[in-house]
């Protein structure tokens, strides 16, 4: 698996599992671009990249917003010349509320970040993709697709929903293209995105259910890694995926399969 001489752009690669995609990526050659929603946390990224021998150019955007996502684009066109592979990572949890307590603002935050920042990151990305054939990567979740236990998660697990059906449209559409796009769907994962959640009145919505064993089968109640999700990112990436396209790779330990 060598991704020696290819460009990879990564979105909310500041931390979690976009901080371990665009750090594997680069062990396995590729110049990465981490996009970060501030410039520090992708010069971070970058910092620990180049540590270890690698190439990065580090860049800032809000990924919800079109200019911010064209202008990555043009520079990633000017600077490096070429671009391979996109992991659409950047997302948040937003607000979990009762259905009937969201504002519509706050639906549309997550949805706009999550769902919408994933097409805008993949619509500009695509005519630098089909000069050379690339392969795009989705950071979606159990939740939407497999799970619907969390409940006032409606509108993240719609934006996650949301994704695997953008990702598999896209698939059909870009492959005569010679472009791939798959998605992964992590489960519960180690990182710092449930410090940026809101939670109002969740408890007691729903029904309840007890796992004294843990919810994870592989692991009981130990959460997965984010290098585990990053292992399937470049995976997928790479030319020993060079026949999948339109695919989910759900990592969660089996998570998905009892909750």
């Amino acid at each position: 698996m060598t991704l020696t001489g290819k460009v990879a752009l990564v979105t909310g690669a500041g931390s979690g599992i976009g901080r371990a995609a665009a750090v594997r990526l680069a062990h396995e050659g590729a110049t990465v671009v981490p996009l970060g929603h501030s410039q520090d946390s992708a010069d971070d990224v970058a910092a620990e990249i180049r540590r270890d021998g690698g190439t990065a150019l580090p860049l800032a955007a809000d990924v919800g917003d079109a200019d911010a996502v064209r202008d990555v684009l043009w520079q990633v066109e000017e600077e490096l010349g070429r671009l391979d592979v996109v992991v659409a990572n950047a997302g948040v949890n937003g607000v979990w509320a009762p259905i009937d307590e969201i504002e519509p603002a706050e639906w549309a935050s997550t949805i706009g970040t999550n769902l919408t920042g994933t097409f805008l990151t993949v619509r500009y990305a695509v005519p630098l993709l089909v000069r050379q054939g690339g392969a795009v990567v989705v950071v979606s979740s159990i939740n939407g697709t497999r799970t619907f236990s969390n409940s006032g998660a409606s509108a993240y697990a719609t934006s996650k929903a949301g994704q695997v059906a953008f990702a598999r449209m896209v698939a059909v559409e870009l492959a005569p293209r010679g472009v791939r796009v798959n998605v992964v769907c992590p489960g519960a994962i180690e990182t710092e995105i449930d410090d940026n959640t809101e939670q109002r009145h969740t408890e007691g919505l729903g029904v309840r259910v007890e796992y004294p064993d843990g919810q994870i089968p592989l692991t009981g109640a130990e959460p997965g890694r984010a290098s585990q999700v990053a292992d399937a990112i470049a995976f997928l990436v790479s030319d020993d995926a060079s026949h999948v396209t339109g695919t989910e790779i759900f990592v969660d330990g089996g998570q998905s399969l009892v909750v």
